[in-house]
């Protein structure tokens, strides 16, 4: 899992801005939601950018388009702390406005693996013998053709794909991790038709499923996959006569689909940017309850302005955040002198201001 994540100079984040699944209260409701962290803040506070400076890492371990950046003083920093087994992995990197690195380095259980300073041209690979790397051949890493201007390759990226490490090794669970990683923004995501979805959907026991999920929160249909003449596949509503399914679906429903989509896809983490959106309170707990039930591995973290999900019905004050103008995150908890109880109406605690200090 993701253990803590720290950004700073990432667009309105100037400052250290950090969030920590590790640090949690002591109380003994709704352990099921301690994977899930759902973040308040009013507009312009940076949700979505807080969304994007997470996702950073799977940009640069997998190739993955990275959104603009823009720093504050020429470099933004990011930190990530993972724990995989009884192993603590953390990974740190700084970036130029321009994406290119600027420095990289790795820890494995307090242990130093490599660091590098690209922007002076230096280089530690003594702690590669703690992970079995000894003999990775870091000079080809170093050659010009592999250190050009134009472009810094991330190590850990060049290391990953020229190691023969076993499948257990931390390093690969790294890998497989972040690749697992995925942000879905509702706003953009209604249309969005994933053909492997699909294709996936002609197995009548994945159909299946999904219609469950739809007919589970409270859209009752079912559900046709045909095979068009061009061989490829399209999805029906069933009612006296076909309807296609991606035209007159609601804006609740292609936001249900895209988010479904993503969470079968087995991922490690989702970052749901603007969660309830287009979905009926009701709807929105419901969904939240389908991931504790279905999903209690993957880690979810949600922005949202809909207080009705503030609430200990569902969530703990440890596990409801908000994100400041100042850019700041804080627990509710953290957010009071008061000691939130499970009895406390935490959304009229909010809207009558009792966490306005830290807004």
């Amino acid at each position: 899992m993701l253990k803590k994540f720290t950004v700073s100079n990432f667009k309105n984040f100037k400052d250290e801005i950090s969030l920590d699944f590790s640090k949690i209260g002591e109380y003994s409701f709704n352990a099921d939601c301690l994977s899930m962290r759902l973040i308040y803040g009013r507009n312009a506070t940076g949700k979505t950018n807080f969304g994007r400076a997470l996702l950073d890492i799977k940009s640069l371990l997998c190739g993955m388009q990275s959104s603009g950046l823009i720093y504050e003083n020429g470099v933004a920093k990011f930190k990530y702390e993972f724990k995989f087994g009884n192993d603590e992995v953390v990974y740190k990197y700084s970036r130029f406005e321009n994406r290119n690195l600027c420095d990289e380095e790795l820890y494995i259980n307090g242990e130093a693996i490599f660091k590098c300073d690209f922007k002076n041209s230096k280089f530690d690979f003594q702690g590669l013998s703690i992970i079995s790397a000894e003999t990775v051949n870091t000079n080809r890493y170093l050659n010009k053709d592999e250190m050009d201007n134009e472009y810094v390759l991330p190590f850990l990226r060049w290391l990953i794909n020229n190691t023969a490490f076993s499948d257990d090794s931390v390093l690969i669970q790294l890998s497989k991790y972040v690749r697992k990683m995925d942000m879905i923004t509702v706003g953009n995501d209604l249309l969005y038709s994933n053909r492997n979805f699909l294709e996936n959907l002609k197995n009548p026991v994945y159909l299946h499923n999904f219609e469950d999920f739809l007919n589970l929160m409270g859209i009752e249909c079912k559900l046709v996959l045909q095979e068009l003449p061009d061989g490829q596949v399209e999805l029906y509503f069933s009612h006296k006569k076909l309807v296609s399914f991606y035209r007159t679906a609601s804006s609740g429903t292609l936001a249900l689909t895209s988010l479904y989509q993503k969470i079968v896809s087995n991922c490690s983490l989702i970052y749901i940017d603007d969660f309830a959106a287009f979905y009926h309170y009701e709807m929105a707990e419901k969904l939240i309850s389908f991931f504790k039930t279905k999903y209690p591995k993957c880690q979810l973290i949600m922005t949202s302005h809909n207080t009705n999900l503030m609430t200990n019905k569902i969530m703990r004050p440890d596990c409801l955040f908000i994100l400041s103008s100042r850019g700041t995150l804080t627990a509710l908890c953290d957010a009071t002198e008061r000691e939130l109880r499970e009895g406390h109406n935490l959304e009229k605690m909010y809207i009558r201001g009792e966490f306005e200090k830290y807004e």
